[in-house]
């Protein structure tokens, strides 16, 4: 059994599990920040969770690695607790979010939530921010997501990473869904976290971990698999969709998960890119029989459950 790494003092790692990203406590004496927010659904649990961690103090800075739902979807819940709360956001969708545009911020396309939140400033890469009493570094990663951002801690060496590399891969190459060539930019965003020497990893979700090397090798194995078979990606990418509608729903009949596929943008999307020429409800079929298959769900006749 694999031992989680001890993290450096006032660093506290709330894993969540995979409708949620993991959230990052960080304090000093000074302050109190928070990375990510988790999935909207749960805003509850975040809440919950982090002032158990806070032990009576306040929040003071809340920092999104970037905008997917998973990620932000607690920010609305954070901010109204905690009036006098600091949100900084990744460069590149402020005006999306300050306009409040669902559809450029991924949520009504991807048939996911996100309640309405506001931000106070956009983080700035290749700058440093002070979070609890250290001087992180702030990165770009782009790849998963065009403006993520990762951050470094070079005393400890603690990379907290998001969704650009996790212990076994790294999140949907969501640009190459749209038509944008994002595999070399998830190759660049690998080669400039081994460049960092990190020595513990914080993903954006599952447990902490020290094997670097091992996580970038394994990374970098499925990035060639995808570059090699584009259409690959397309249908994991697929699959990943209606995994996070079940995590969210947990148990819906077939007819209803054929009509939020129908009515999500970035499915029939991925309908049409996929090479399988099947008429749609018969994707979304093979979609849930290729997930029950793996474990990842469970089917009635009439029902789609998930399965974790």
């Amino acid at each position: 059994m694999t031992e989680h790494p001890k993290l450096p003092k006032g660093i506290a790692l709330l894993e969540r599990g995979w409708l949620s990203s993991n959230n990052i406590l960080i304090c000093g004496p000074a302050q109190c920040a928070l990375i990510d927010s988790g999935y909207a659904t749960h805003a509850g649990q975040t809440l919950a969770l982090l002032e158990a961690g806070l032990e009576g103090r306040a929040l003071d800075v809340l920092v999104n690695t970037h905008l997917h739902s998973d990620h932000c979807g607690g920010n609305a819940a954070l901010q109204a607790r905690y009036p006098q709360l600091q949100t900084l956001i990744p460069p590149g969708q402020a005006t999306h979010v300050a306009a409040w545009d669902p559809y450029a911020l991924s949520y009504t396309p991807t048939g996911q939530t996100c309640e309405h939140f506001t931000f106070s400033a956009a983080l700035q890469p290749d700058t440093e921010i002070t979070l609890g009493d250290q001087l992180w570094q702030i990165h770009a990663a782009p790849g998963h997501d065009p403006n993520s951002v990762i951050l470094f801690e070079p005393t400890s060496r603690l990379l907290l990473s998001a969704d650009a590399l996790w212990e076994n891969g790294f999140g949907v190459v969501f640009p190459e869904l749209d038509g944008d060539d994002a595999f070399a930019e998830v190759g660049q965003t690998l080669d400039l976290i081994e460049s960092l020497n990190a020595r513990t990893v914080i993903p954006g979700h599952g447990p902490a971990f020290t094997d670097v090397p091992g996580a970038l090798a394994r990374a970098r194995k499925r990035l060639g698999s995808f570059m090699n078979d584009s259409a690959k990606h397309t249908r994991y990418a697929a699959k990943v969709l209606v995994k996070f509608k079940l995590l969210e729903v947990q148990t819906i009949s077939f007819d209803a998960l054929l009509a939020w596929a129908r009515a999500t943008d970035l499915v029939a999307h991925l309908h049409q890119a996929d090479s399988s020429h099947l008429s749609f409800e018969a994707w979304v079929d093979q979609l849930v029989t290729e997930l029950v298959r793996s474990a990842a769900a469970m089917r009635t006749a009439q029902t789609v459950q998930n399965a974790n």
